[in-house]
């Protein structure tokens, strides 16, 4: 079965079915293309470059804060410049995402001082 055959069947579940779904698919390592893939069990489940616990939302904060990209190569020396090209990539893709993570890394900061 094809996801296109799948999807009518998929929007036709109840909320409720439609959040197992979704459970049962973040069970194991979802690789989401292009470099990036999410485990539920490395950074919280955060998107991360592959092979790395180098997470995408800290990318974009720390370009942020004014890191260049020459910065991030040296200070992630594991990192190379398609990876950070498809950070800044699925960042775009997923805004709403990266902004919920770094304010809940910000909120995490701030309880800890």
């Amino acid at each position: 079965m094809t996801l296109k055959e799948l999807e009518p069947q998929l929007l036709e579940l109840s909320d409720g079915d439609k959040v197992r779904v979704v459970q049962l698919l973040s069970q194991g390592k979802i690789f989401l293309g292009r470099g990036i893939e999410k485990t539920p069990d490395i950074c919280g489940g955060s998107a991360c470059i592959a092979g790395t616990r180098i997470t995408v939302w800290g990318l974009v904060e720390a370009r942020r804060i004014g890191y260049s990209e020459v910065d991030l190569l040296t200070s992630y020396p594991l990192l190379s410049a398609t990876d950070i090209a498809n950070a800044w990539a699925y960042a775009e893709a997923f805004p709403d995402e990266i902004e919920t993570e770094i304010r809940e890394n910000e909120e995490v900061m701030d309880e800890e001082v």
